[in-house]
C-alpha cells in the first residue's frame, strides 16, 4: 500500500508541474503567438538566426517538442524550407535546457511559498481581464503551479540521506535496498551509462515531455537516489528520447516534414555518440566547474550542488553539439534527404493537422491553415487561366485540358475541405479572441474560393456546350467577353495580393471595390449588347444566350473575389472592424 501511495504522489505531483507547464505555454502562446509564428515562419533565415529563432520559441512556450512538432507543420506547409528548420530544431534543443534552470532553482529556494501568490496574482487577471490580460493571468498561474508542482515533487520523492540515518528500521532496510540495487547498475563503467542513457529514453517516451523527464532526473539527483555521471546519462537518453514526438507528427506528412523529424533525431544521436566519446572527462570538466560556484549555491538540504551541475551538463552538452554540427547542416539536410525519398505519386493539395499531445498550439497552427488558403487561391488563378485558353481556342481539341479542369476543380473542394475541418480543430483549442475572427474569417475565405473553383468549372461546361451546338460567337460578342475577362484576371491578382500580404490595405480594398464596380457595368452593358443582337438576328439567339451566361458568371466571381478581399481587410484590421 505504501508503494502505491508514493508512486501516486509522484504522478501527482508530475501532473501539476505538467499542467501548470501547459497553462502556462498556452496562455504565453495567446498572449504573443501571433508574434511569436510570424517569427517562426520569417525570421528564419539562414540556420544561425533559425537556430536564434529555436532558442527563443522554446524559452517562451517551455517545451522542444511543441517546437519542432510546429517546425515539422511549417515545413508540410512550406513555410520553412529543410535547411531553415534543422536551424530552428539546433536551438530548440538548447531552448529547453532552461527548465533544468529552473528545477535546480527548486532545490534551493522553497518555491512553493512562492508559487501561491503568483497564483492570486493571476487569478484576478485571468477572471477579470480581456484578451492579452486574461493570457497574462493564464501566464502567472501556469507558471505558479509549475513550480509548485515541483515542489510536491521534490518532497514526494523521499531524501536517501535522511531515510538512511532514520531510526525506523522498515524505512532504513527500504533505503538500504535503493542504494544497493543503485549501486549494483552503478560504476560498471560504459555498460552503466548505456543502462541509464536507456532508462532515458524510455522515461520520456513514457512521459511524452523532455521537460517532465528532466523534473524527474533532476529530483531523484538532488534526493541522492543516482549520482551526477548516471543522471548525466538520463539526460543523454532524454534528448534521443524527445525526438520520437516530431516523428510521429511527420507520419502522413509531406517528405520535406519527414526528414525535418529525421534530421532532428539525426542532430541529437550524433551529439550523443561524440558524448560518450568523451563522456567522462567531459564530466568532470562540469564537476569542475559545479564547484566553482559559490556556497550560495548549495541547497537547503544537501552539500552537494549536483542540480546545478545537471543543468550545467545539459545546457553545455546542447551548445557544444550546436557549434559542432551547424557548420554541417547542409550535410545533415542531404543525409535525411536521401533517407526519406521524395513521393512517387505527386503531392494532391491538401492540409494536415500536426498537433503535440502534451500541449495546444492551436495559436501556432494558423500560418499553415493560411498558406493553404493561398494555395486555394493560386488553384481558382490556374483554373481560370485554362479556361481562357479553352475559350480562346475553338478549332483545337482541348478535351485533356478539360480534364485538367474538373481536376482542378475536384482539389479545390478537397482543400476546402481540409480546410474547413483544420480550422475547427484549430478552434478546438482555447485561442484568443482575435485569433478565433480570424479563424472565422478564413473559413469563409475558403468558402468564396471554393465557390469561385465551381463558378469557373460552370463556364467550362458552358463553352464546351457552345462547341458542341457549333455556336460561333460574332467578333462583337468575343470582344466584350475577352475584355470582361481581363476585368476578372484583375479581380483575381487583386485577392492573391491580399492573401498574400495577410490582410489587405485600404489601397487594396478600394481597388477591388472599383474592379467590381466595373464588373456590373460590363455585365450590364454587354448583356444589352447581347439583347440588342439577338433583336437583329433571329438566328443568334441561342448563341447570344451563351453570352448572357458568361457575363453572369463572371459578375459572380467579382462578387466573391470582393468578398474574400473585405475578409482579407478584416483579418488585418481587427481593431478596426471592433470599434465600427
Amino acid at each position: 500500500m505504501d508503494t502505491i501511495v508514493f508512486v501516486l504522489k509522484i504522478l501527482g505531483s508530475l501532473g501539476v508541474f505538467l499542467y501548470g507547464m501547459k497553462v502556462m505555454s498556452e496562455g504565453m502562446q495567446r498572449t504573443a503567438g501571433e508574434r511569436m509564428r510570424r517569427i517562426l515562419a520569417t525570421m528564419t533565415g539562414n540556420r544561425f538566426t533559425g537556430m536564434l529563432t529555436g532558442v527563443a520559441t522554446t524559452g517562451m512556450i517551455q517545451s522542444s517538442s511543441a517546437t519542432t512538432v510546429m517546425v515539422v507543420s511549417f515545413v508540410s506547409a512550406g513555410l520553412l524550407t529543410l535547411t531553415e528548420s534543422i536551424g530552428v530544431i539546433m536551438g530548440a534543443n538548447l531552448g529547453t535546457t532552461l527548465t533544468a534552470w529552473i528545477i535546480a532553482l527548486v532545490g534551493k529556494f522553497s518555491l512553493a511559498q512562492l508559487a501561491l501568490p503568483i497564483i492570486g496574482i493571476g487569478l484576478p487577471l485571468f477572471f477579470a481581464g480581456r484578451n492579452k490580460w486574461r493570457s497574462m493571468g493564464e501566464v502567472l498561474i501556469g507558471f505558479g503551479l509549475l513550480f509548485y508542482g515541483l515542489s510536491l515533487l521534490k518532497e514526494s520523492v523521499p531524501d536517501l540521506k535522511s531515510m538512511l540515518a532514520s531510526t525506523d528500521p522498515a524505512l532504513k532496510a527500504q533505503a538500504e535496498e535503493i542504494r544497493e540495487f543503485v549501486a549494483q547498475i552503478s560504476g560498471k563503467g560504459y555498460f552503466s551509462i548505456f543502462l541509464f542513457l536507456g532508462i532515458g529514453v524510455v522515461l520520456t517516451l513514457v512521459v511524452q515531455s523532455s521537460s517532465a523527464a528532466m523534473a524527474i532526473t533532476v529530483t531523484i539527483t538532488l534526493q541522492g537516489w543516482i549520482g551526477f555521471h548516471e543522471s548525466a546519462a538520463i539526460v543523454l537518453g532524454e534528448n534521443i528520447g524527445t525526438t520520437v514526438t516530431a516523428w510521429l507528427a511527420s507520419i502522413g506528412a509531406s517528405a520535406d516534414a519527414k526528414r525535418a523529424a529525421r534530421a532532428h533525431f539525426v542532430f541529437n544521436i550524433l551529439g550523443v555518440i561524440w558524448m560518450l566519446l568523451i563522456f567522462y572527462p567531459f564530466t568532470s570538466g562540469v564537476s569542475a566547474l559545479g564547484d566553482m560556484l559559490p556556497d550560495s549555491f548549495r541547497t537547503e538540504k544537501h552539500d552537494s550542488d549536483v542540480g546545478f551541475k545537471l543543468a550545467i551538463f545539459h545546457s553545455l552538452f546542447n551548445l557544444c553539439n550546436i557549434l559542432l554540427l551547424i557548420g554541417f547542416v547542409p550535410q545533415i539536410a542531404k543525409l535525411v534527404t536521401k533517407w526519406v525519398r521524395d513521393d512517387k505519386e505527386e503531392k494532391q493539395p491538401g492540409l494536415q493537422f500536426i498537433s503535440q499531445s502534451l500541449l495546444d498550439v492551436g495559436e501556432l497552427n494558423l500560418p499553415e491553415a493560411e498558406n493553404a488558403t493561398r494555395e486555394l487561391a493560386g488553384i481558382t488563378r490556374t483554373m481560370f487561366n485554362h479556361y481562357l485558353n479553352v475559350l480562346s481556342h475553338p478549332d483545337e481539341d482541348l478535351s485533356e485540358e478539360v480534364k485538367l479542369l474538373k481536376n482542378l476543380e475536384d482539389d479545390a473542394d478537397g482543400l476546402t475541405d481540409d480546410i474547413t475541418e483544420y480550422l475547427v480543430r484549430t478552434s478546438a483549442a482555447e485561442i484568443s479572441t482575435d485569433n478565433a475572427r480570424a479563424v472565422s474569417s478564413m473559413v469563409r475565405i475558403a468558402s468564396e474560393l471554393e465557390e469561385i473553383s465551381d463558378v469557373i468549372y460552370r463556364l467550362v461546361q458552358i463553352t464546351a456546350r457552345k462547341y458542341r451546338n457549333d455556336r460561333a460567337f460574332g467578333e462583337e460578342a468575343s470582344a466584350n467577353v475577352s475584355d470582361f475577362a481581363k476585368t476578372i484576371v484583375e479581380m483575381i491578382k487583386t485577392y492573391e495580393l491580399a492573401l498574400e500580404s495577410g490582410g489587405a490595405d485600404e489601397e487594396i480594398l478600394k481597388r477591388a471595390g472599383e474592379l467590381e464596380q466595373k464588373t456590373d457595368r460590363l455585365r450590364k452593358a454587354y448583356n444589352k449588347a447581347s439583347m440588342q443582337r439577338m433583336a437583329s438576328a433571329e438566328n443568334s439567339v441561342k448563341t447570344e444566350m451563351i453570352t448572357v451566361e458568361i457575363h453572369n458568371q463572371f459578375e459572380l466571381i467579382g462578387n466573391y473575389a470582393l468578398s474574400i478581399v473585405k475578409l482579407a481587410y478584416g483579418l488585418s484590421h481587427e481593431e478596426e472592424e471592433r470599434e465600427s
